[in-house]
């Protein structure tokens, strides 16, 4: 246990003291303080803009389109305009106006418009377009004989609640926060298995490369090896992840109650429920495990580094499936595919908890879920541990799965030698 220590302390500090990860977390927590400086950002650049000026002709009998037009005008300024419609677009290409409308009456006494811009993509277009949609239905409306109060009848939003027969089912508010917290936790475990998986097996690699390998075997088992190195990536990423949440909180504290809408109304976190944040955690923590250890067993039977994508590619399409199955079922979490994805134990840690935030899920498929997940990883744990015990020992060109079988051969020679 003592060598097992001294393995998983030096990997750790070794880890975190290099550049790139003082680096990383620098500019984690760069992003996380200008995430929550973002409303000021955009309304430092935005709030204080002038509303661009539309010039307008209006052909109109006594210019009354012109007239409804500007009392309900809101993200831009209508100007009359004095001249011919040449002159006014000569404007608009000299800049002195955003664009230029003219309108015009139907046969059926209905309002018209020809929108001239600089391109077709102007956002103020539209701005009017909906306005003149709205003053055409009103008199649509007046033409028809009804009058302002039937008007406001047929457009007022229909009565419409949600009523869920199952005791167990989320509410809207922890529906909200779950979704947040769903979608931060699958992305930050696609991240983390893709990184710190990578990192296990080109540090197993690196050290078999430069021959510390033998070194290190020679003075504890590489089981012992295998299991500190995969713990203290681990710790190295938790240590990273703990110092982001530490940023969120702070920054919450300073900024929450400014914070008001927007992004973060729409992620919801601060609604969802401990029971949540607790499975947050778990599911976390056996996802990184199951990819880890399956890296750890994958890097002991390359010696270079250009092998080692080729051999763990594999499991990163795994996880590359997971997260987009994750993320069709943000939209249909009780689809079957949804359900059937969550007891598969390399899907499990994305998906069951995706299901546990969304949906309200029995105790006993939750209890399911995680045994089959951590029967997987011991199984997994003891076959990674016989490929490292033997793949340690090999050399040579070699990135194809053979090797897996030669690792495991070997690792019997020795165990039976022993």
């Amino acid at each position: 246990m003592h060598k097992f220590w001294i393995v998983f302390s030096h990997t750790y500090l070794s880890r975190v003291k290099t550049k790139g990860y003082i680096i990383s977390s620098a500019v984690f927590l760069l992003i996380i303080c200008g995430i929550f400086y973002v409303p000021d950002i955009v309304e430092r650049f935005t709030g204080d803009s002038e509303e661009p000026v539309v010039a307008v002709i209006d052909e109109t009998e006594n210019q009354q389109l012109y007239d409804a037009l500007s009392s309900g005008a809101e993200d831009y300024q209508p100007e009359l305009f004095d001249g011919n419609e040449e002159k006014a677009k000569q404007a608009v290409e000299n800049e002195e106006y955003e664009g230029l409308l003219v309108l015009d009456q139907s046969e059926q006494n209905l309002p018209q418009a020809v929108f001239y811009g600089m391109d077709l993509t102007n956002s103020t277009g539209d701005d009017m377009e909906e306005q003149l949609q709205q003053i055409k239905v009103a008199q649509a409306a007046s033409q028809a004989g009804l009058d302002e109060a039937a008007m406001q009848e047929i457009y007022a939003p229909v009565s419409f609640e949600r009523q869920s027969l199952d005791e167990g089912a989320k509410t809207e508010e922890e529906l909200a926060g779950s979704f947040g917290l769903v979608y931060i936790l699958v992305f930050a475990l696609y991240i983390s298995v893709i990184t710190y998986g990578m990192m296990i097996a080109t540090d197993i690699t690196n050290e078999k490369s430069s021959r510390v390998m033998e070194i290190l075997i020679s003075s504890s088992s590489p089981v012992s090896q295998m299991f500190a190195k995969v713990l203290a990536i681990g710790m190295m990423g938790l240590t990273q992840l703990a110092l982001i949440a530490a940023a969120v909180y702070v920054m919450i504290q300073i900024r929450g109650q400014e914070l008001n809408g927007g992004f973060f109304d729409f992620m919801g976190i601060a609604n969802a429920s401990p029971v949540t944040l607790i499975f947050a955690v778990i599911f976390f923590i056996l996802g990184y495990f199951l990819y880890a250890i399956i890296c750890a067993g994958l890097g002991s039977v390359v010696s270079r580094m250009e092998d080692v994508q080729q051999l763990v590619s594999p499991i990163i399409f795994l996880v590359m499936g997971a997260f987009f199955l994750a993320m069709y079922g943000l939209n249909s979490p009780d689809s079957t595919i949804i359900v059937v994805a969550s007891y598969i134990p390399f899907f499990t840690p994305m998906i069951m908890f995706l299901r546990i935030g969304m949906l309200g899920v029995p105790a006993w498929e939750i209890a399911l879920s995680i045994a089959i997940l951590v029967a997987t990883i011991l199984l997994i744990s003891w076959i990674s541990a016989k490929v490292y015990r033997g793949g340690v020992l090999m050399y040579g060109k070699g990135g194809s799965f053979n090797q897996l079988k030669e690792a495991l051969k070997l690792s019997g020679n020795i165990k039976n030698k022993n």
